[in-house]
C-alpha cells in the first residue's frame, strides 16, 4: 500500500505542468488583409496611368506634382505675392468637381464659395493639399486618384466609389491670422 501511494504522489508530480493556454480554433493568416493591400496598389496603379495619359495628351498645359499623389496646372497664376496658405488662416475660393472624361459632377455653381480654415475643416484630402499650394487670386487644375478624392466611400451622392477625379481650384481670398504673419 505505502507503494501504491508513492507511485500515485510520483505520477501526480509529473503530470501537474500548470495551467496551459487555450490555443485558437481559428488563425487568421491575414490574407483578405493583403488582398485589399493588392486591390488598392493595382487600383492606385491604374489610376496614375489614366493621369499620365490625360498629361501626355494634354500638350497645351506644363503640369507640375503636387508631391502628395495629385498633379496640376495652372489656369491663372499670380506672381504679386508668395504668400501660400497656412494653417488657421481662413481661405475663400471655389472648386468643381468632374471625371476625368470630363463629365461635370459638381459645379462651382453648385457649391458655392466656400471658406474654409485651412487644416481645421473637413474637405476631401487632395482638396485640402491643394489650396496650401494656391496663392490668392490663382486658379489651377488638379488630377486626383480615388485615394485623394472621396475613396471607396465615394461622397454617397453623386460620386462612385474608387472615382478619380479632376477639380478646377480658384483661391479668391487668404485673410492670414495674426500668427501666422
Amino acid at each position: 500500500m505505502k507503494h501504491l501511494i508513492y507511485f500515485l504522489l510520483i505520477i501526480a508530480l509529473t503530470n501537474c505542468k500548470g495551467p496551459e493556454p487555450r490555443r485558437p480554433v481559428k488563425v487568421k493568416t491575414g490574407s483578405i488583409l493583403q488582398k485589399s493591400v493588392e486591390r488598392n496598389k493595382d487600383l492606385l496603379a491604374k489610376e496614375e496611368k489614366q493621369i499620365m495619359e490625360i498629361i501626355k495628351g494634354d500638350s497645351l498645359n506644363s503640369y507640375f506634382s503636387s508631391g502628395n499623389g495629385s498633379w496640376y496646372h495652372y489656369i491663372h497664376k499670380n506672381d504679386q505675392t508668395d504668400y501660400r496658405p497656412k494653417t488657421d488662416d481662413l481661405v475663400t475660393l471655389q472648386y468643381n468637381v468632374i471625371t476625368f472624361n470630363n463629365d461635370t459632377i459638381y459645379s462651382k455653381e453648385n457649391i458655392g464659395t466656400i471658406t474654409y480654415k485651412v487644416d481645421k475643416q473637413d474637405l476631401f484630402p487632395g482638396l485640402r493639399n491643394s489650396i496650401k499650394l494656391l496663392k490668392e487670386k490663382e486658379s489651377a487644375t488638379f488630377l486626383f486618384p480615388s485615394s485623394l478624392s472621396y475613396g471607396y466611400h465615394g461622397d454617397k451622392n453623386k460620386i462612385g466609389v474608387n472615382v478619380p477625379i479632376k477639380s478646377t481650384i480658384t483661391i479668391l481670398n487668404i485673410d492670414k491670422q495674426e500668427d501666422n504673419n
